[in-house]
């Protein structure tokens, strides 16, 4: 299996950050997979994946490029470079463009096991994977990554809350299939049989989320790992057609409603806004109403106040019924 030897001082100082990179990386490989784990994904591939097969059908190498850098159980190193926190998608971009292309060829033999095919023995393939990864960015994620940033926000506040109340081990073992803290400082990163690899004292241990369902994990030298993972499905999945159960909906009305199955998971008055679509005076208004009546409570969590279900709100919603159930296929696509 994959391990990491993460000191607790290392551990304590990791940060979850934002990564328009990672989110758009995530993306190529929804969009090379081609199959949604939730009717939110189904919508953005019927949109997007059309346009992605037609591109890689007018150039045949960069369809022979992502297959390869995305190889078994391994990402091509050039292909996929660590971000630095608050980088920006053309900040990361950059270091792709700037890899030798002595460098790319060798990192796609280790990602395909083997030997190129002979479409791939040139010079100009982190040119090619540069332009590839920029209309993966411009044409399927910067159009909906304000909402994207604001969900991956929510998320990012619900994992530091949950460190808080309970600590590192518990969240570790939550952000994907694979993943798990085994104590004593080993943090299995995923099922493959690599060798253990030592976080060093000093070094930068990054989280960051991503809306679609998939992860990996990565680094740069010996000074900047990250796990990216994907965020939590309540947050992930399209919550303009989330359903809520009809007899809570009828008690307390929709919008109450959905609130209320929502808040599982700790979010803010801001988060809440940004992935239910509903105005801020009346997800307030509609907060204040479930606060009085008990049913969700308020927390801080650095400068944010967060909210989140109460054990009254959990037997409401316990007792209103099953929520219906949307069609769904959960995948692990590391």
């Amino acid at each position: 299996m994959g391990l990491w030897q993460i000191g607790t001082d290392t551990l304590a100082r990791s940060r979850f950050v934002l990564s328009p990179f990672a989110e758009t990386f995530a993306s190529l490989k929804l969009l090379h997979a081609g199959t949604g784990s939730h009717p939110g994904e189904e919508a953005w591939l019927r949109a997007h994946l059309p346009g992605y097969r037609a591109r890689l059908a007018t150039d045949p190498v960069a369809a022979h490029l992502v297959r390869a850098a995305l190889g078994t159980s391994w990402i091509a190193d050039f292909f996929c470079p660590t971000s630095c926190v608050g980088e920006s998608f053309e900040g990361t971009v950059a270091r792709v463009r700037a890899a030798g292309a002595d460098q790319a060829r060798a990192n796609l033999r280790v990602s395909l096991r083997g030997p190129l095919p002979a479409a791939l023995e040139r010079d100009d393939l982190p040119e090619r994977a540069t332009a590839l990864l920029t209309s993966v960015w411009e044409e399927t994620v910067r159009p909906y990554w304000d909402r994207r940033r604001r969900i991956l926000e929510a998320d990012m506040v619900a994992r530091t809350a949950r460190v808080n109340q309970g600590g590192w081990a518990a969240v570790l073992d939550s952000l994907r299939p694979g993943m798990r803290w085994l104590g004593e400082s080993r943090f299995q990163v995923n099922p493959h049989a690599y060798p253990p690899r030592e976080v060093a004292a000093g070094a930068e241990l990054l989280f960051m989320p991503v809306t679609p369902r998939t992860g990996w994990v990565s680094w740069e030298g010996r000074e900047r790992y990250a796990v990216v993972y994907p965020c939590l499905g309540v947050l992930a999945e399209d919550h303009d057609r989330r359903p809520v159960p009809a007899g809570l909906g009828a008690l307390i009305g929709t919008a109450r409603a959905g609130l209320l199955t929502l808040l599982g998971t700790p979010m803010s008055t801001t988060q809440l806004v940004a992935v239910t679509g509903q105005a801020l005076g009346s997800v307030g208004g509609h907060l204040r109403v479930l606060l009085d009546a008990g049913l969700v409570e308020r927390r801080r969590a650095g400068r944010s106040v967060l909210y989140v279900r109460t054990v009254a709100g959990e037997m409401l919603l316990e007792a209103s019924g099953p929520v219906p159930v949307t069609r769904s296929r959960n995948r692990e696509r590391g």
